[in-house]
């Protein structure tokens, strides 16, 4: 089930930052060249222009400028070369107007959709910025509290300084699930009670028929949404891969950067990568440079590949590339710690910066 642009903003764009692209959304879906649709009521008009016959019945429109009315085609056709000029005219000014709106919504869609997105919050252990990469970090199904790959991985103690055996939660200290169906169960609890990483992990496992879960795309794509409207960007962002390669679900190339475009203003990373891929594609370098440069600000190491390509190809500068650098390094500089890297070191599952291999990335 996937719904229309429409539906997506009626559903549920008040509720999360995608509010703008629904409202630029249905402002282009609304335009017309008609001027009576761009604001001005000239439909009370009730003359005929031709011969002046007055009355409810005159009603026959000019279907080209909806300027003048004529009380039926034979006064319409007679009437047509007097017309042709100021009909013309006014269809030249409405497209203008038109045209002049497009640009105004588009440039504010666009200072939207570049504007620095919302960063990961910070470890609530360590206090240390969580890495975006997805082994970095780790969903505690017990207290729903996000922790970095260094904090879940490292010893946890008691208040005595003693260790603690057993697997616990390093935040809550609740026993970590024994088995893949309570873990399931906890995570269930999670979902009801309105967490959108729950909700969206139940997604994933109804995408992929796990843990226990049929495979059902329906309730999939209702979960991904859902996700989204609470907060969660990846929610949005799988949608837009699944309606770009058609996922369970027919390619629909507009609803898929729709999505892309919720999801990265959220803050999501690959769903910024993926825009990047696509205006690249399209020949549109300037815009894909744009993307790239966000998302290695947010640690995206292919990003930082692709803005390296895009040097050497001679579409971005040595200052363009430099400062990517910069802002990878930057990046390093607040996720970087040791016990991050004993933990990475230890088992490839917790390494926290590099290449990323989510399932959702897309590379042409």
């Amino acid at each position: 089930m996937m719904t229309t642009a429409s539906d997506s903003c009626k559903d549920g764009a008040s509720k999360s930052n995608d509010d703008g692209v629904c409202e630029v959304n249905d402002m282009l879906h609304n335009m017309s060249t008609a001027d009576n649709k761009d604001g001005n009521d000239v439909s009370v008009i009730s003359v005929c222009a031709n011969c002046g016959k007055e009355g409810s019945d005159v009603n026959n429109t000019c279907n080209k400028c909806y300027m003048v009315k004529y009380c039926n085609a034979v006064c319409k056709k007679k009437h047509k070369k007097k017309h042709k000029k100021q009909c013309e005219e006014h269809v030249r000014l409405a497209a203008e107007r038109r045209d002049d709106k497009l640009r105004q919504v588009t440039e504010e869609l666009d200072d939207m959709l570049f504007k620095q997105p919302p960063r990961y919050e910070d470890c609530p252990i360590c206090f240390l910025r969580i890495p975006t990469l997805n082994s970095g970090w780790r969903y505690m199904s017990c207290c729903g509290k996000v922790i970095c790959s260094g904090c879940s991985h490292a010893p946890v103690y008691d208040n005595q300084g003693n260790k603690i055996d057993g697997g616990k939660c390093p935040f809550c200290r609740v026993v970590a699930p024994r088995s893949e169906k309570e873990a399931a169960e906890r995570e269930k609890k999670r979902a009801e009670a309105g967490d959108p990483i729950a909700i969206y992990n139940q997604g994933s496992n109804y995408s992929l028929g796990l843990r226990g879960y049929p495979q059902d795309f329906t309730k999939a794509f209702e979960l991904f949404h859902r996700a989204g409207e609470l907060g969660n960007p990846k929610g949005y962002g799988t949608l837009g891969f699944c309606n770009m390669h058609g996922d369970g679900v027919e390619v629909n190339r507009h609803m898929a950067m729709l999505h892309y475009e919720m999801a990265a203003m959220m803050g999501d990373v690959t769903a910024r990568y993926n825009l990047g891929i696509e205006e690249k594609n399209e020949g549109n370098m300037k815009r894909a440079m744009r993307h790239y440069m966000i998302a290695v600000g947010s640690g995206h190491s292919q990003s930082l590949n692709q803005i390296n390509q895009l040097y050497k190809k001679g579409h971005a500068t040595k200052d363009d590339y430099t400062k990517a650098l910069r802002l990878y390094q930057e990046y390093l500089g607040e996720i970087k710690s040791d016990q991050r890297d004993k933990a990475a070191a230890a088992n490839e599952e917790y390494r926290y910066y590099g290449e990323n291999l989510d399932r959702f990335q897309f590379d042409r």
